[in-house]
């Protein structure tokens, strides 16, 4: 058998989880940490309406995802792994970022084998095409998802916005190398 390969999504698991809240809170008027983020859907948090947030999504998206920072201790382990797994990123990020995406993990030397954008949350499709054998994702409905559906393990990045429950193959990290332990016990 080849290298196994991995999944593995980008904000808020490869990014710091925390990358959109200056932005937010600057736009919002807002004082928000990555503690008070306890649903995904920030419309709540934020008071506004999906269509108003998806407005400032579209506009602002570009210039967040250039300057996101990485997730402590990510870069380090995405440069062993290379070595051993093959590293498909998969994305909901919008089709028309791939190219700023691209040039992201150059000027930062992440490691890849394949981006994918999907411009929408449903990884599952992805995940079964490109035969993965493991997935990383911040996104609670995606994990468990991709745990049930494709029957693979998934590392879930622990965030505030993650905390329902998860079924028995998704595996919850604090941060990265504790993700390289949960990985070492599997493969």
């Amino acid at each position: 058998m080849g290298k196994y390969r991995f999944g593995i999504d980008i904000d808020g698991t490869v990014t710091d989880p925390a990358t959109f809240l200056p932005y937010l809170n600057k736009h919002f008027n807002k004082d928000l940490t990555i503690e008070d983020i306890v649903e995904y859907d920030l419309t709540g948090v934020l008071g506004v309406s999906e269509k108003e947030l998806w407005k400032w999504m579209q506009v602002h998206e570009p210039s967040i995802y250039k300057q996101a920072d990485l997730a402590k201790f990510v870069k380090e382990i995405l440069e062993e792994w290379k070595k051993q797994y093959e590293l498909f990123y998969i994305s909901a990020r919008p089709k028309h970022v791939h190219e700023l995406t691209i040039n992201w993990f150059h000027e930062n030397t992440v490691p890849y084998d394949h981006i994918e954008l999907l411009g929408q949350h449903n990884k599952l499709e992805a995940v079964k095409k490109h035969q993965l054998d493991l997935f990383f994702e911040d996104k609670h409905d995606n994990a468990c998802n991709i745990a049930e559906d494709a029957r693979i393990p998934v590392i879930l990045m622990d965030t505030p916005y993650n905390q329902a429950p998860v079924p028995d193959n998704v595996y919850r990290a604090s941060h990265w190398n504790h993700a390289k332990q949960i990985v070492e016990k599997l493969f």
